[in-house]
């Protein structure tokens, strides 16, 4: 064989390696990515996507996040490009990603496209979200941590659930989101939460994940325990008639801090710390 044609033999041999490197995966709007290599300059514009590539251990990989990002500590001092839903595409396109991570209803997905920057949509909303997109930003990695990380966070769940006292399991819960009131629904990752911990949910899957309810519907089902943050507690004894709910007469109303409010209503890594927190609210609330 002469030095031309080994020379074209190896080219065509490297080709294809580089070929069978390709990483195709299919994000939540049903589009297929592929790429050559994996990413190492990523953008999350999402902050429970943003704690899955932190999970995994490549936090080191995150060159920019998104406004709300708050979670490891690591992620506050980078770039921030916006919000999910507002994001700066001049901003994005300034940090060179081989990669951004988004929610499907963040808006520019076509945009930074056509720049050429490649686009992972995933929009986790139950545990099973949360599992499926540990496995497919770890294949887009090339990380193989995904089943550990996620068989810890079983396992702590199921501690969690294990340690709820009985006379917890008879209550009903009201979970508010938003003060409007949003509520979490049997059907939202929250609900599904408390569904693991055996106790009731007030609101049902009938209603939606996070249904706006009316403050009347609150009254009447008169919920045995509250679960809300501090940003929204302020003016909640105040409202019409919720004086007589048996879980604000009782006391028997939990108030999570911001901190603790951002592990809860995130669908991602952390939920087991979120099953914790609930957990601790159960144990106290419930003598």
């Amino acid at each position: 064989m002469t030095v031309r044609a080994f020379a074209l033999v190896l080219s065509g041999l490297l080709l294809a390696c580089g070929a069978a490197r390709a990483l195709p995966v299919t994000d939540d709007r049903g589009a297929l990515l592929a790429l050559a290599r994996p990413p190492q300059r990523i953008v999350s514009l999402l902050p429970s996507l943003t704690e899955t590539v932190c999970a995994l251990g490549q936090c080191q990989r995150l060159v920019g996040v998104d406004r709300y990002s708050n979670y490891p500590e690591s992620v506050r001092r980078l770039p921030q490009v916006g919000g999910g839903l507002d994001p700066n595409i001049e901003a994005i396109a300034a940090l060179k990603p081989d990669l951004v991570l988004m929610a499907t209803s963040t808006p520019v997905a076509d945009r930074l496209q056509s720049l050429g920057i490649k686009v992972l949509a995933l929009e986790p909303k139950s545990h099973a979200d949360v599992k499926r997109a540990l496995q497919v930003v770890g294949r887009v990695l090339e990380v193989n941590d995904a089943e550990r990380v996620w068989r810890e966070i079983e396992a702590e769940v199921t501690a969690a659930a294990q340690a709820v006292p009985a006379n917890a399991k008879s209550m009903r819960i009201y979970f508010e989101v938003n003060s409007a009131p949003y509520a979490a629904g049997e059907g939202s990752f929250i609900g599904e939460t408390l569904t693991r911990l055996g106790v009731k949910n007030m609101v049902p899957a009938s209603l939606g994940a996070f249904p706006k309810l009316n403050p009347e519907y609150v009254v009447r089902e008169n919920p045995d325990l509250i679960m809300v943050g501090d940003r929204n507690f302020a003016g909640l004894q105040g409202r019409p008639g919720w004086s007589r709910i048996r879980a604000i007469r009782e006391g028997r109303v939990c108030i999570f801090t911001a901190e603790q409010t951002d592990v809860l209503v995130r669908a991602g890594p952390r939920m087991a710390e979120g099953a914790r927190l609930m957990l601790q609210c159960l144990r106290d609330k419930a003598a």
